[in-house]
């Protein structure tokens, strides 16, 4: 994706991602049917922040959405590499 590479299921500090970009500290999860349940939902969150608060960009999409939501994330992408040093 525009030049960068991005590994799949990657652990970044004892969690797993589901795509990651180290030159972007951008990752990307994919949600399946699984993550309608509350418990494994709120888990998420619980990851989702962990990562943030160590300076990772983050995005979740559910596989419904992805499709759709591809511009999306290639603009927030494009906009990070925009504001890199």
């Amino acid at each position: 994706m525009m030049g960068f590479h991005f590994s799949r299921q990657r652990p970044i500090d004892h969690y797993i991602v589901d795509f990651y970009s180290t030159e972007l500290q951008l990752a990307i999860e994919i949600d399946g049917n699984i993550h309608n349940r509350q418990d494994v939902q709120k888990n998420d969150k619980k990851r989702q922040r962990r990562l943030e608060s160590l300076g990772v960009h983050f995005l979740r999409f559910k596989n419904s959405e992805l499709e759709c939501q591809m511009e999306r994330v290639l603009c927030s992408i494009k906009s990070w590499i925009e504001g890199l040093p």
